[in-house]
Formats: C-alpha cells, sequence, structure tokens
C-alpha cells in the first residue's frame, strides 16, 4: 500500500490524550472532533457500537473504553494525535500509558457529574509527569446544571490557575472565546472579566510582560505565545474549555484551540529518560532528555501493545527524537540484534494509514515484531542500549484469581495466552504460585479480570476454569516429640525392610528444615541416609494435620535397623516418612498463615472507615502519613486471608479513590477455630493415613 499520510513538521505536531472519569464524554468528544476536522464523515456513537476508537468487540458490547485507542486528524495545518482511554479505575493502566505519549493530557469532566475520583488522580499524576494539562467540561447543554458552580468547584479542587479559555453562551448552546476576544457577554456574564483573567495569569511568568501589561493596560493575545507555553509547562495555567461532545458546541472552537494554543513537541516539558541501569531505588542513572531533532539518532518510546491472534503484535511507539522510516535498522533496549521496520502506520482507531516517516513528535505503529514490548526504548545506536524512561507509577495488581484449563494438557497454552494478554496491560501480572502449584493473574479489581477472562474466551477462544487463589498456609510444630516406624514387606522374593527413629525439634519462624544425621555404629548405613531424608521431605511437602508444607523443624535421625538382604532405599523413604508423620503429631502441630503488610493509600477521611475495617480483620495499624492533596496512607499488617476481597471494600469505603499494595511480612499461627476448620477440611477430603 503506498504512503498516504503526509508528514509534517515538528512544530506542526499536537499530540494530546483525553482523560478522566467513564460516562464524561470521551469516547464521543473524540469522534466529534474526527468528524469537525473532516478525518471522518460521520460521527458514530457508542450505543450505535459504531465509534472508531472503540472498536474492540468486546467494547461495542460493553458501551464503554476498555483500553486506550490511538487516532490522528489534522487541522488548522497541523497534526493531532489524539489517545481515548478508559475511564473505569480498573483500567486506570491504559490511561497512564497514554500520558507517555503526550505533551498535554486533557481530563474531560461529566458537567452533571462534576469532579470525579478519576479526574482528580489523572490531573495528579498528569502534574507528577509535568506535563501541560487542559480541562475539558463536557455535555454543557444537560439539562439543570450550574456551569458557574461547577467552575468554582474546579478552582478550588485544583487551584485558581484553572481559567477559561471559553465560557458557554446562548444558554449553552455555543461557547465564547475569553483569549483572543476581549468583548461580548457569555452565560457567566462579561467576556472582558475572563480575558483580564486570563492574560494576568500568562503575563506573570515574565517580567517584561508585566511591566508592558502594567503601564498599557492589556496585551494583543497574539504576542503571549511564548508566555501562554510557559505558564502552561510550569502549570501556572490550566485552561479549562467547555463544550458538548453530542450537540457540537465548541468542539470547533477546542479544535482551534488544541492546534493555537497547546504545545508541540518543542514547547511541552521533554520527558525524563535515565541513562543507566534503573534496577533498584540506588540506581547510578542519569537524567537525560530527548532533543525533538529530526536529524538527531533516533529515541522513541512502546506506550502501547496489541497482540491480536490474526494480525499479531502490534507496537505503538511515541517518536521522541530522530526520524524511523520503512527499512530502518532498530534496537530494542538492550538488545543487541537490530531488527528491520517493515510497514510504519498511522492509527485511526482499528484501522491502518501507512506512512514514509514518523519524527519527534509523531505516534505511529509498527507491526509483527516479536521482540518489542511495553515500555522498551527504541533507538539505533548501540550506545544507546541503557536509555530507559523514568518509570510510571502504575498501581500494584493485588486482586488475583487463580486458572486451570478446562482440558487437561493444556496447561502450558493458557500460560502463553495468558501472557499475551498480560504484555499488552501494565496493571495485570501473571505469576505461577510454587507453593500451591496455581496459575494466577493480578489485577486491580473484579472488573479487570472479568474483562480479561472475557478476552481469553472470546478471542482467543480458550476456557478455563476460575476461583479464589488458594492461601498458602504452612504447618510447623510448638514442641520436640520423637517416634520410629518399621517397615517390612514380605511377597514371596526379596522383601523390604527399614526401621527409622527420630526426633523432631521446633525452629525459629522462619528457618526453614534441618536434617541432622546421628546415628552411630552402622545402624542405618550410610548409603541409605538419603532415602531417610527423601521420606522425611516429601512428610513436609504433603503436610500433616491440614495438607500443607511443614517449615521451621529440625528432624534428627539417631537410630535404625537394617537386613543385609531386604533393605532397600524404597523401604527406608518410607520408614522414615512414616516415622516424621507419628513424630509430628505428638508435637502439637499448628497451622501458619501468611501475613502480609498493607500500604492504602485514600482520601483523609476515609481514615476512619480504613482502621476500624482492618482491625475488624484480625489486622494491625502501625502507622499513618498525610500525603498529598488531602490523602493519607495506612500502614498496618493483616492476614492475607483477610484480604481477599479488599479492592472492592476499599472501593466502598473510599468512594473509588483508594488504592493499597501488599507484600508478604511473616507466617503466624492461626486462630484456634480456623485451625479447626482448616484440618477438618483436610480430613474430611481423605488424610493419607
Amino acid at each position: 500500500m503506498p504512503p498516504s499520510a503526509p508528514a509534517f513538521a515538528v512544530d506542526q505536531i499536537r499530540t494530546l490524550t483525553l482523560v478522566g472519569p467513564a460516562a464524561a464524554g470521551k469516547t464521543t468528544l473524540a469522534e466529534a472532533l474526527l468528524q469537525h476536522s473532516g478525518a471522518i464523515g460521520a460521527a458514530g456513537s457508542v450505543e450505535r457500537g459504531n465509534t472508531v476508537s472503540d472498536h474492540d468487540a468486546l467494547e461495542i458490547k460493553a458501551r464503554h473504553s476498555l483500553q486506550s485507542s490511538v487516532m490522528h486528524a489534522e487541522h488548522g495545518g497541523c497534526r493531532i494525535h489524539l489517545i481515548d482511554t478508559p475511564g473505569a479505575l480498573d483500567f486506570i493502566g491504559q490511561s497512564l500509558s497514554a500520558l507517555e505519549a503526550v505533551e498535554t493530557a486533557a481530563v474531560v469532566i461529566n458537567a452533571a457529574s462534576g469532579i470525579e475520583p478519576m479526574a482528580r488522580r489523572m490531573m495528579d499524576y498528569a502534574a507528577q509527569r509535568q506535563l501541560d494539562r487542559l480541562i475539558i467540561v463536557n455535555k454543557i447543554d444537560t439539562e439543570g446544571v450550574d456551569l458557574a458552580a461547577l467552575l468554582a468547584d474546579i478552582q478550588t479542587e485544583f487551584g485558581k490557575e484553572c481559567l477559561p479559555l471559553n465560557l458557554p453562551d446562548a444558554g449553552a448552546t455555543k461557547v465564547v472565546d475569553c483569549f483572543y476576544n476581549r468583548d461580548g457577554h457569555s452565560d457567566f456574564g462579561a467576556v472582558a472579566d475572563a480575558h483580564r483573567a486570563l492574560v494576568e495569569q500568562v503575563v506573570e511568568v515574565d517580567a517584561a510582560f508585566v511591566d508592558r501589561y502594567l503601564n498599557e493596560g492589556d496585551i494583543d493575545a497574539t504576542e503571549l505565545h511564548a508566555p501562554l507555553e510557559q505558564a502552561l509547562r510550569e502549570g501556572h495555567l490550566i485552561p479549562v474549555c467547555f463544550v458538548s461532545a453530542r450537540s457540537g458546541a465548541g468542539v470547533a472552537e477546542l479544535l482551534d484551540i488544541i492546534t493555537r494554543l497547546l504545545p508541540n513537541p518543542t514547547e511541552g516539558n521533554p520527558p525524563d529518560f535515565l541513562n543507566g541501569e534503573v534496577n533498584n531505588e540506588n540506581s547510578a542513572a542519569t537524567p537525560m532528555h530527548a532533543q525533538p531533532d529530526p536529524a538527531a539518532h533516533v529515541l522513541a518510546h512502546v506506550f502501547k501493545v496489541s497482540i491480536d491472534p490474526f494480525v499479531g503484535k502490534l507496537g505503538f511507539v511515541r517518536v521522541h527524537q530522530g526520524t524511523i522510516t520503512p527499512g530502518s535498522q532498530l534496537y530494542v533496549g538492550d538488545g543487541r540484534k537490530p531488527f528491520k521496520v517493515g510497514h510504519l502506520y498511522l492509527q485511526q482507531g482499528k484501522n491502518h494509514v501507512e506512512v514514509a516517516s514518523a519524527g519527534p513528535g509523531d505516534i505511529c505503529a509498527i507491526g509483527k515484531i516479536d521482540e518489542l514490548h511495553f515500555d522498551a526504548v527504541l533507538h539505533d545506536a548501540a550506545e544507546d542500549d541503557h536509555i530507559h524512561l523514568k518509570p510510571l507509577p502504575f498501581p500494584m495488581p493485588v486482586h488475583g484469581i487463580a486458572l486451570a484449563p478446562k482440558r487437561r494438557g493444556d496447561e502450558q497454552r493458557l500460560w502463553e495466552i495468558v501472557a499475551k494478554l498480560v504484555a499488552e496491560d501494565p496493571c495485570l501480572r501473571l505469576e505461577h504460585a510454587v507453593q500451591t502449584n496455581e496459575t494466577i493473574v493480578y489485577g486491580l479489581g473484579e472488573l479487570h479480570l472479568r474483562v480479561m477472562l472475557q478476552r481469553l474466551r472470546e478471542v482467543f477462544k480458550f476456557d478455563v476454569d476460575t476461583r479464589p487463589p488458594r492461601i498458602a498456609y504452612r504447618e510447623t510444630i510448638t514442641q520436640n516429640a520423637a517416634a520410629q516406624h518399621r517397615h517390612k514387606k514380605q511377597s514371596g522374593g526379596a522383601g523390604q525392610f527399614g526401621e527409622v527413629h527420630l526426633r523432631i525439634e521446633p525452629l525459629a519462624r522462619g528457618a526453614g528444615f534441618e536434617f541432622v544425621d546421628q546415628v552411630k555404629g552402622g545402624t542405618i548405613p550410610g548409603q541409605f541416609m538419603p532415602a531417610v531424608e527423601k521420606g522425611v521431605r516429601e512428610a513436609l511437602a504433603e503436610g500433616v494435620i491440614a495438607g500443607y508444607e511443614v517449615q521451621d523443624v529440625r528432624v534428627i535421625v539417631h537410630d535404625g535397623k537394617h537386613h543385609p538382604v531386604d533393605s532397600k532405599e524404597i523401604a527406608f523413604v518410607t520408614a522414615g516418612k512414616k516415622a516424621f508423620r507419628a513424630a509430628i503429631r505428638d508435637a502439637r502441630p499448628v497451622v501458619l498463615e501468611p501475613i502480609a503488610r498493607i500500604h492504602i493509600t485514600a482520601p483523609e477521611s476515609a481514615m476512619g472507615a480504613i482502621t476500624g475495617d482492618l482491625s475488624a480483620r484480625r489486622g494491625i495499624v502501625s502507622g499513618t502519613d498525610s500525603g498529598r492533596l488531602g490523602s493519607v496512607t495506612v500502614s498496618g499488617q493483616a492476614p492475607l486471608a483477610e484480604l481477599t476481597d479488599y479492592q472492592n471494600r476499599l472501593n466502598a469505603m473510599t468512594a473509588g479513590q483508594g488504592s493499597y499494595a501488599l507484600a508478604l511480612s511473616h507466617y503466624e499461627i492461626v486462630p484456634p477455630n480456623v485451625q479447626q476448620q482448616l484440618t477438618s477440611q483436610y480430613k474430611a477430603g481423605g488424610e493419607e493415613e
């Protein structure tokens, strides 16, 4: 297919992502922007399932976005790269990764719903990444909304630097510009007041313009481009725009704002690259910035990966430096072997538009390269092999579900397919739990995992059984004990004989297992001691009272008997195993449960509910720390078994604004009622004798 999209100079490129809560109308707004720019002939709708961005079959069925979608348009002599993102908290990883590809984060707020938790989160994340921020108030024509009160709420929540670039007019059927326009009226009153506030805010970043403003009383807005870009970079100005994506009010004006006022790649804050290893907090990596120079060597970042069972892998790349063309030889991270770029595409939802080159600021797609992976840095110089992008603050996925294939023998295929889904989503995590022999996927919540399972079944045609992950309980002993066992078996020919005498002692928590040979006089020949240890280790792995691995125990083999003809390894494996099982029953065995360290971040107003809930679940609060913007971090410990549905409860206590992270701390003895339940279940299931 011949190239069909022309190249644009760096100063003609604009990049922004639409982020914010669900039902704010981001997808409908993207559709309106594409239509008004002429990129599409007619706007689709979420209800009809024919929008450019929500093209996945599951998104069409759900009627909301489940993943980020890359689009582009041309307006006012500029190319606009636009990324639509999901609004549900469970898919926040898609929104966070989109921030890495743009100069501007456009936070969309539903005029009828006001400021929601997701809007606060995305404003905060965008500020942390030093992106220009734009607030878009959508659905301004909703009946009964008080837009002036909403603007006041925005300024209270996010600061007085949130000033309108335009205002609703004629009952929110249109908008009127406040930046270039000094006169006129709006639904909020005189335009002059809003214009004056904007100009004063912008000139504050430049002393020369302050002097001019004080002397002349006003400055033509067309002269304020440089201080405006500085104010946006520094967060000194956060513009607010009003729009109705459904009626079209303000859409054309928003396109003009994007092309005339938002930064090009040379004007926004450059992303933070690191040169060197970044494996730990003590990394010696040095900060560096890419130069948006099309003639420089290539630096590009893979911010999204899509894996289709029919099309294959597609890597979505933001070019920060240099120029990529079909035929370019690029390295992936510290890979030693370059790959050759085949076709280079601009994306329009699911459709590809082939291009001859992609320069700084461009967002393109590269297909069919197996080495591409999320967060990879692509470069064309071998000496750039240790350049990385500063790590993103992705929330830790801790909501787990255990998977098993419907058909026996499909375990490897299950792992391979789920690994593809995990590769697409930075907030999914796959692991094999050795202790419970389970394949577990962790996500950000129940909805997140449910959608993953839908993709597994409907896209990859793979059926699985699911269950909550088993808690990795352990067993141990609390006092010394001793036992012996003779294994004797006669069956016509050579028999089996082995006798083992042993003692067991408890060790400190976390010490593991010790095997001690104190046999004297050859009562158990040395060649059979490994067999005795093997039998003990088999009993350790199987558990004795509840079927869980035994830990923190010392086993001392001090005597035994053998037969010169009938003694064999198998006999001493069995004797060692059964002697250990007999001893442990007299050593006051107990079940241990994993205790997790938990760190919960939530609004300060929810602290009482969180600490009370934690205490009610056998948890201990160890400390609290005040954070940014009225947040608090609660630290403590709790049994892992009490935290299996914690994200759902935390969402209820914090209106979806809470997050948490878990890490294994140690093991403790379970309460007597829990031990009784676990041991009775084990016996009911058929304890081995």
